[in-house]
């Protein structure tokens, strides 16, 4: 991962779960990192553990996908401390599984917006520091629930299309930045068991069997093969599993 070092990289929903593993798992191959997240103190946790690791604090920025105003201000504050960013990492989402009793409307917005509006307007609005780098790349971590025949299998079904809708901006990205030096890349995982960098868990996940779930690891892995491939290749990648995959319809 050598070829990494020195990037600066900006992670969405990095407080936790899969964006805390790919954030530690950044900064150990050396890269600078932009955090964020809605939980600020949840984010300065994260960064305090990633300096006493690596001696590089990351910068965290509390935002909140759903509110495209906090979206803009996110931005801002970006674009104001860097001449440019390499790697723009879409993680962040809300995640709503399947319930008997009716939805709320602010849930079922706040759902989309996250996923889609957020997801979008971000990646527009670091378009032009991503378009400085020499290596730019946005990478969205959408789901298997984002793929054509995917079973609804637990997901509500807000969840089931703005991961739809990710896809799309994914797809819709990658033909509109043809030509030019910015790849869009999408990871479609299924459902993830949490492990993270220096657990037990993580070490021993290579020697899972086959019928495992997927984990953490499992993305991360595919996250930096990905950014390292060739310049002229650009992934889609479906991580399926046993356990939560893709419907064979």
């Amino acid at each position: 991962m050598g070829e990494l070092q020195g990037r600066t990289v900006v992670i969405t929903g990095a407080a936790r779960g899969l964006g805390a593993a790919l954030a530690t798992s950044l900064a150990e191959a050396g890269c600078n990192l932009v955090l964020c997240a809605r939980n600020l103190a949840a984010l300065e946790a994260q960064a305090d553990g990633i300096a006493s690791a690596t001696g590089r604090r990351p910068a965290c920025i509390a935002m909140d996908l759903a509110e495209s105003e906090n979206v803009r201000q996110a931005v801002e504050t970006i674009t104001s401390a860097h001449e440019h960013i390499d790697l723009l990492i879409n993680n962040g989402a809300m995640w709503l599984e399947a319930r008997d009793e009716p939805l709320p409307a602010e849930t079922v917005l706040g759902v989309i917006n996250s996923a889609v509006t957020g997801t979008f307007l971000f990646s527009q609005g670091l378009l032009p520091l991503l378009r400085r780098s020499a290596n730019p790349d946005i990478v969205t971590i959408g789901s298997v629930s984002g793929l054509a025949n995917a079973m609804l299998d637990g997901v509500s079904v807000p969840f089931y299309a703005a991961k739809r809708g990710q896809t799309a901006i994914a797809e819709g990205l990658r033909q509109m930045l043809s030509g030019t030096p910015v790849r869009s890349i999408i990871l479609h995982p299924p459902d993830l068991d949490d492990i993270q960098p220096g657990e037990p868990a993580w070490a021993e996940a290579p020697g899972r069997a086959k019928s495992a779930r997927a984990t953490n690891r499992d993305v991360v892995e595919a996250v930096l093969f990905a950014v390292t491939r060739p310049r002229n290749v650009s992934l889609s990648i479906v991580l399926d599993a046993d356990h939560g995959g893709v419907f064979p319809g």
